[in-house]
């Protein structure tokens, strides 16, 4: 017996390889939908994967207070009222120039709050001159042999200042990180006294210079504040839950002034191809016109169209060989012929049937009810 003879109660065979390629391709296609939503880029958004940060993405979705927005052009900066919104910048890849650096300093001065979260390239310190934060980041790794979390590369921050922005905070857990040059800024969180910055490869000796470095500041900058944290890390989806990184980050936007949060993507990683489509027809007033007056019409179009008449006409379009096989043909298919006739003619279209199944079918249709229900 072939794959084609296991029958269903309503007398149609099943084809299993097929199946088990129609089962193939659903799995290709759901494959492709996860790539097309999900990112690879470090301090992605919409990256699940360690070096992602759609945990924090998520948690900011979570809360019904706040309405998150993940922008690509800075103009956007514009559509939400400055002092009730808190940007965060992690980790750009270029550098803010132009409009786009005066976008962002005219966001700061009209009482928003920007975040950046930078370690070792310069981008980070640029933006901050052009919004004119006094706060910078020192570049240097930061290390520190007695307080780590997996090793001195790791280092757990653990001098937590007094202020609002760190309530719940006892420390961070950072993952190469880099010290902050604060000037008037004030420190919220500091590292211990046994700290020292230095490449990877440098070993501890008596000259090293032991002390407590800064780690996060925060500055009044015109009618806003800026908050530096040296080290992006703490958003990433295998450091986000650490103690207590995910307290921290949330403390910078949970605020009875705070209603949204800006995820600014303008000068950092791609967005996924579905994420991009979504994103441009939520921010585009006309795509979301367009895509409703076609939806609109697909649905005008299919609403006549039944679907019987649908599945019949792909059905007489497919070949003989992918015909659904029914019982109910093959006394269509026999009307007015005599037995010995009907056995051939089953014995033709049908050569791997065996003369008892032949006999079957055939006395099937000489029964009363065969018009309607033959048994083969």
């Amino acid at each position: 017996m072939n794959g084609r003879d296991s029958l269903l109660d309503d007398g149609i065979e099943i084809d299993w390889p097929r199946v088990l390629l129609l089962a193939l391709v659903l799995t290709v296609l759901v494959a492709l939908g996860a790539v097309a939503a999900t990112s690879s880029a470090a301090f992605g958004l919409y990256n699940p994967s360690w070096d992602g940060a759609a945990d924090l993405r998520q948690d900011v979705a979570d809360d019904p207070t706040i309405e998150s927005h993940l922008v690509r052009d800075t103009a956007r900066y514009e559509e939400w009222p400055a002092n009730e919104t808190v940007a965060f910048v992690i980790a750009p890849d270029d550098p803010y120039e132009g409009e786009d650096a005066e976008r962002v300093r005219e966001f700061v001065a009209n009482g928003g709050t920007l975040v950046v979260l930078e370690n070792f390239d310069e981008t980070g310190n640029d933006l901050l001159a052009d919004v004119g934060a006094e706060a910078r980041t020192d570049g240097q790794l930061l290390r520190d042999e007695r307080h780590h979390y997996r090793g001195p590369v790791m280092p757990v921050a653990t001098g937590t200042e007094n202020h609002t922005l760190t309530a719940g905070v006892d420390q961070l857990t950072l993952n190469y990180a880099t010290a902050l040059e604060p000037g008037n800024a004030t420190v919220l969180v500091a590292t211990s006294d046994f700290a020292y910055l230095g490449p990877e490869e440098n070993e501890l000796d008596e000259q090293d210079d032991l002390q407590s470095y800064p780690v996060a500041t925060v500055e009044n900058v015109s009618d806003g504040q800026v908050i530096v944290v040296g080290d992006p890390s703490i958003t990433i989806n295998s450091m986000y839950d650490e103690p207590d990184n995910a307290a921290f980050v949330r403390g910078l936007y949970r605020s009875a002034d705070v209603s949204h949060v800006v995820f600014d993507q303008s000068h950092g990683g791609e967005v996924p191809p579905l994420a991009a489509v979504i994103l441009t027809v939520r921010d585009s007033t006309l795509v979301q016109l367009l895509v409703g007056a076609i939806g609109i019409g697909l649905v005008a179009t299919l609403s006549r169209i039944h679907p019987r008449s649908v599945f019949s006409l792909v059905r007489a379009r497919l070949p003989a060989r992918f015909q659904p096989s029914r019982k109910s043909t093959v006394g269509r298919d026999l009307p007015g012929l005599t037995d010995a006739e009907r056995a051939a003619y089953l014995r033709k279209r049908h050569p791997d049937w065996d003369e008892e199944r032949i006999r079957r079918v055939i006395k099937a249709l000489n029964s009363p009810r065969s018009e309607e229900e033959p048994d083969e």
